[in-house]
């Protein structure tokens, strides 16, 4: 009987990807000249996995474009090759490739053949010892016509393009609208958009980018420039560059007899580009919008599995048989069931809690996944970057082993590129600057992730210029977003680079700095329950530290009772309860009530007033309980009628089930059927401010 290879495909990706990770870093870390036999051996065996694997499965493309890669591999190992950096950037470039080419065959969509082709080449050449550039140009025939040739002279200068983003891309905090300014500060700015992708009204995700753009910009610009503006998006796009006078060459040589010469007799027929026509709303762009939906689909489809360590499995087995063991003597004790058996009923349930409690902590352990799978593609930004930036940066990945829930893994890498980028970019100082700072030229980045108490911590920490307190302050003033007496402390002056629209860049550069992204970057980090906060001092550098939940489907809670209602206050960020005293409190204009507690003065939240619940039993602060709590750094004492008790609870989402709310991070189901609310501390800080500024 015939065996379906199909079935193994998802496991030979997975594999594939992972090596292509591994040859990735492997690369990166090569020393120059000398031979690491064991490094290099690492990146070989990764490669002739990958080409075993592709042959077997009928991927031949795959495994023959490997092989060159594996001959050149070999040359090294062997040591009839030195390491030498232009080798290094193809095989880098050869990587890129190998994993585009897998993601098509994944997507069950056509290798893009002229890359292949392309990096191929670039492989055979530097297997020859000639040097490499993936700039070369085919050349243009020189062979006379009988026909008269055309002539470009009166072409134009400028550029077609063709922007097709990613159905994600909003979402990462970019916005065409200002790509547009950009190049219209460039040149003359011709656009078209193309609409094929738009869905049904009642089917739009505001925050979904349906819409793909025809772009013409004329004017004598470098590609650089071009290239420097689509740079931030270029990892959320599909993109197309062109010269007019490109165009006009591959449409003169599309005509019969005609072939493209400069030194064409000018009284002949001429091609005028200054007013290029408008791009047609082509199939193409329609096809690369549904490329893009189909790798949207695929991306969920490749998190929706997951590698799970053998021990891990053996102890959820143990769990399970634990429980079949009480569940016997359970049914035994209900069989035949007397008040004499009573203490054998509490027993057995007290068993089966504790057994449940385990059971749940063994399978939420196989949802944690090393961080190491968001830091594994720092290094390669860092290495490409720093280069195209011209400074010396070392990154360095402490606590890459540190595990957190999957769905965390999943949706902290875009926030977490966006900081590292920023370091790379406005953080870290040219060498020269350095040195002559009595810094060392090469800068460091350090990523760090670690735990503390039920969350996981992630610094972006960099040595470079740090954040200029009087600047954030004067900009902000500038932009109308606070007024110039407005009092801020550090922390406050800080965080007013979350601000949409925000930014102190003196130049736009193709790395950061138009404005966009650290409060989408915030959003996101809100939205996983978790909160950002920022260190920095002037020429010493910054620190940003993101603290978000090790799982996103339980927590451990604290219910209050405020009247009927019950809500949840998460265990980690209570400090105390106490009851109050009036000697204690004291009302501030305009800030409401506060209540001394060593020496330090809190806000109250009185829980009934902020969610209007009428059945609540103390209305004055002697007649409740205070808990005390902290959230984003900020502490308060939340007015309740009553504790009942600690319990692990399943997050639900409110937002996806219903709407987001305001001081309230998700909901659960109580056991008797009924639904909590989960309080989100800093969120309710802010809706007390707003109750309070009301009411002034």
């Amino acid at each position: 009987m015939a065996i379906d290879m199909a079935q193994f495909h998802q496991v030979f990706f997975e594999e594939s990807f992972e090596g292509l990770e591994a040859m990735e870093s492997g690369l990166l870390n090569l020393d120059m000249g000398d031979v690491d036999v064991e490094e290099i051996n690492t990146i070989f065996r990764a490669a002739h996995s990958i080409k075993g694997g592709s042959g077997t499965f009928g991927f031949t493309a795959v495994s023959d474009f490997t092989h060159v890669m594996e001959t050149l591999l070999d040359e090294m190992r062997d040591g009839r090759r030195k390491v030498t950096q232009p080798a290094v950037n193809v095989l880098l470039g050869a990587v890129d490739c190998l994993r585009e080419m897998l993601t098509a065959i994944q997507n069950e969509q056509d290798i893009d053949t002229q890359s292949v082709a392309e990096h191929k080449r670039h492989l055979d050449q530097e297997l020859r010892g000639e040097v490499s550039n993936s700039a070369q140009v085919s050349q243009v025939a020189t062979a006379k016509p009988k026909t008269a040739p055309a002539t470009l002279k009166s072409v134009a200068p400028g550029w077609r393009i063709t922007f097709c983003p990613h159905l994600d891309m909003l979402k990462t905090g970019n916005d065409p609208v200002r790509i547009f300014r950009e190049l219209a500060n460039l040149g003359a700015l011709e656009t078209t958009v193309d609409q094929k992708g738009l869905p049904d009204f009642y089917d739009l995700d505001p925050e979904e980018c349906y819409l793909s753009w025809g772009l013409n910009v004329a004017g004598d610009i470098a590609q650089s420039s071009i290239e420097e503006i689509f740079d931030w998006v270029e990892e959320n796009c599909d993109l197309s560059l062109q010269s007019f006078s490109d165009l006009a060459q591959r449409d003169l040589a599309h005509q019969p007899g005609v072939v493209v010469s400069d030194d064409a007799d000018p009284t002949h027929h001429q091609q005028d580009l200054s007013h290029p026509e408008p791009i047609e709303e082509s199939s193409d762009a329609a096809k690369v919008k549904t490329v893009a939906k189909e790798e949207s689909k695929v991306a969920n489809k490749g998190s929706s599995s997951i590698r799970v360590e053998t021990s891990k499995i053996d102890t959820l087995i143990n769990m399970v048989g634990e429980l079949v063991i009480t569940q016997s003597m359970l049914s035994l004790v209900g069989e035949h069931f007397e008040i004499g058996k009573l203490d054998h009923l509490k027993s057995g349930l007290a068993q089966l809690e504790r057994h449940t409690r385990e059971l749940q902590e063994s399978v939420m352990n196989i949802r944690m996944l090393p961080i190491s799978f968001v830091f594994s593609r720092f290094p390669r930004l860092t290495h490409d970057l720093s280069a195209k930036l011209g400074k010396k940066i070392e990154l360095k990945l402490v606590g890459e082993h540190t595990e957190v829930d999957k769905t965390v893994v999943e949706l902290i890498s875009d926030p977490l590129v966006h900081l590292v980028r920023n370091s790379l970019d406005h953080g870290i100082e040219m060498p020269n600057e350095r040195l002559a700072m009595g810094k060392p030229e090469t800068g460091t980045i350090i990523l760090e992730a670690y735990h503390r108490g039920g969350n996981i911590v992630i610094e972006v920490r960099d040595d470079g210029k740090g954040l200029d307190k009087a600047k954030l302050r004067a900009k902000a003033i500038e932009k109308g977003l606070i007024d110039k007496d407005t009092p801020l402390t550090d922390k406050q002056t800080f965080e007013l680079i979350f601000m949409p629209g925000f930014s102190t860049a003196e130049k736009l550069t193709d790395i950061s700095g138009r404005g966009v992204g650290m409060d989408v970057v915030r959003r996101n980090i809100q939205s996983l329950g978790g909160n950002i906060e920022i260190i920095s001092e002037l020429g010493k550098g910054s620190t940003i530290a993101i603290h978000l939940p090790l799982t996103l489907a339980i927590l451990d809670g604290q219910s209050i009772a405020v009247g009927d209602e019950t809500f949840i206050v998460p265990l980690v960020s209570i400090i105390e309860s106490i009851n109050v005293t009036d000697a204690m409190t004291n009302k501030v204009a305009g800030k409401g009530e506060t209540f001394r507690l060593r020496g330090d003065y809190l806000p109250i939240i009185r829980m009934h007033e902020i969610f209007d619940v009428k059945t609540a039993k103390a209305q004055k602060l002697t007649e409740g309980l205070v808990v005390v709590v902290e959230g984003q750094g900020i502490r308060c004492g939340l007015f309740v009628d009553d504790l009942l008790g600690q319990q692990q609870v399943v997050i639900k989402s409110l937002e996806a089930n219903y709407r987001r709310v305001e001081g309230v991070s998700g909901a659960t189901i109580l056991g008797d059927g009924s639904v909590a609310l989960i309080l989100d501390i800093p969120g309710l800080v802010r809706l007390s401010n707003q109750k309070h500024a009301g009411r002034d």
